[in-house]
């Protein structure tokens, strides 16, 4: 049993340098580097990606719809996401409606 123990912490650690790419003559799987990609905004590092997450992040939704906009409202730009301004409430239009959000 103990041998079987030794042989699979010497077979995990082989595999650990070939995957590090640490032994000569082996590519190694791992990826050194992660590259963002320009028109990739799903990429963790592309701006884009950064972009949309943060606003997803900032900017609450909730559960109110409207069909219309209440009278006097203005579009603002909140945390780089454009929304309607209309008194102390804040809409983010979605399909054929509105939804109160929170800054």
């Amino acid at each position: 049993m103990k041998t079987i123990k030794w042989c699979l912490a010497i077979l995990a650690v082989a595999a650990g340098l070939a995957l590090d790419g640490s032994v000569p003559g082996i590519t190694g799987f791992a990826i050194s580097q992660a590259e963002a990609r320009v028109g990739r905004p799903l990429t963790p590092g592309s701006v884009a990606g950064v972009h949309r997450r943060t606003a997803r992040r900032v900017i609450r939704r909730s559960t109110i719809y409207v069909a219309r906009l209440p009278a006097s409202c203005r579009t603002v730009v909140l945390y780089g996401v454009h929304v309607w301004h209309c008194g102390h409430t804040y809409y983010q239009a979605t399909g054929g409606r509105y939804v109160v959000v929170y800054p």
